[in-house]
């Protein structure tokens, strides 16, 4: 990850262990998408401890959640970083750097 923004070079670590944040972040959107995996599995295929369908989608919301690691903690430093560092639109009309 870059230290600074390449368009008007906001600093992105704003103090020392700022990103620590972010794995509360990341922690509700892998908790978000399991719901939704569950969600999904429970219309389509159904849900029963009879079956050990549980056990399944567990199964494979894990995989899931592993294989989506990489997004989701990028997409985590996105939210946290939108929640200290205001936007301001005439930034992307600088020059670049």
């Amino acid at each position: 990850m870059h230290e600074h923004c390449p368009v008007c070079g906001q600093k992105y670590e704003l103090e020392t262990g700022f990103w620590f944040g972010t794995g509360y972040v990341s922690y509700a959107l892998a908790v978000a998408f399991s719901v939704a995996t569950l969600i999904a599995y429970w219309v389509f295929f159904g849900l029963s401890w009879n079956d050990n369908s549980v056990f399944i989608w567990l199964g494979v919301n894990g995989v899931l959640l592993v294989l989506l690691q990489p997004w989701l903690m990028r997409i985590s430093r996105v939210i946290y970083l939108y929640f200290f560092v205001y936007y301001d639109e005439s930034t992307a009309e600088l020059p670049d750097k």
